[in-house]
């Protein structure tokens, strides 16, 4: 049983090393982290926001209660509770 396993391990070897390999590079844009782009501090006011960043490209309207607003940049979100930044986030 031995010589047969050796016997077939033997034949099939030169086969296994001959298959042809290939290999594909891909390259991969670094990311910007999301540390590397400024976003107004949380507890920033809206006047203090538009003043630094400018006008947002688009203001959702405020929602529910207490009213949550949101406003998008090119790069980052900000949403805002009352008039206070509560987050500002990094769009995908």
């Amino acid at each position: 049983m031995k010589n047969l396993l050796c016997i077939l391990v033997a034949s099939l070897a030169p086969g296994l090393l001959s298959v042809p390999v290939s290999a594909e590079r891909i390259a991969i844009e670094q990311p910007t982290l999301a540390s590397d782009l400024p976003r107004p501090a949380r507890g920033s006011t809206m006047a203090a926001v538009e003043s630094k960043f400018g006008a947002p490209e688009v203001r959702h309207p405020a929602v529910g209660v207490p009213p949550i607003t949101r406003w998008e940049y090119p790069r980052i979100v900000v949403v805002f509770e009352h008039d206070r930044v509560i987050h500002a986030v990094v769009k995908r």
